[in-house]
């Protein structure tokens, strides 16, 4: 499945949770996530979405990295499945995640 599919399904599905999703770019850094979620209750978290079985580039993984170290959750998401799985979590408030993926 290609990202752009994975991600805007993903992306409707928190929209359903009441979650904002916001597309993220930064002109003054590449490689940052592709979206950035916030919870009802202010919890912000960033999700990189790839093609199923692709994974991030090495600056992608330096920027995620950079961010995890400041204690922000940064998931790398390749299905569907997936993707609601870390939205789920998120929304339960189990925000200790700062991994890879929520699977």
């Amino acid at each position: 499945m290609l990202e752009k599919q994975i991600e805007a399904k993903v992306c409707e599905y928190a929209k359903a949770k009441g979650l904002l999703a916001y597309k993220f770019t930064s002109p003054a850094r590449a490689a940052v996530p592709d979206r950035m979620f916030i919870t009802q209750d202010g919890r912000v978290f960033f999700c990189e979405f790839k093609a199923a079985g692709k994974k991030p580039t090495e600056a992608q993984t330096r920027e995620h990295q950079r961010l995890r170290q400041s204690k922000v959750n940064v998931f790398v998401i390749d299905s569907i499945p997936e993707g609601k799985v870390m939205i789920d979590v998120m929304v339960m408030g189990l925000n200790n995640a700062h991994s890879e993926s929520a699977a």
